[in-house]
């Protein structure tokens, strides 16, 4: 019977029989692939209260988005506007506008939730 993971010891029995279950020729809808997906949904959550990840600073989002994409500084006025207001948002002199954090968005897939938290 299936529990909620409420210490490391569990956590660590349920990682076991995760990866288990992961070196089998598992079946759609059969009784251990349902016990895969549910196994891995609780520890996701045991992970998220325990060990969270805080997003990242803005600034450091637009830079390492950059940085995946290949993309150079003077990219990034295409889409944000003039190379001084990019030099003034990398070096946090100025704050994302609206338009901007939409842009960045759109076009670099950055979560909007991480673009317009305070920084």
């Amino acid at each position: 019977m299936l529990k909620p993971i409420k210490n490391k010891v569990q956590y660590q029995e349920a990682l076991e029989r995760i990866y288990k279950l992961m070196q089998l020729d598992l079946k759609s809808n059969s009784k251990q692939s349902d016990e895969l997906e549910i196994l891995s949904v609780l520890v996701k959550s045991y992970e998220e209260k325990k060990y969270p990840v805080e997003k990242p600073n803005p600034i450091d989002a637009i830079k390492f988005r950059l940085e995946q994409l290949g993309m150079s500084d003077s990219e990034l006025s295409k889409i944000i506007g003039y190379r001084s207001r990019k030099s003034e948002i990398l070096s946090g002199k100025r704050k994302l506008s609206l338009d901007m954090i939409r842009k960045l968005h759109d076009l670099l897939n950055i979560p909007a939730d991480v673009l317009i938290q305070a920084y």
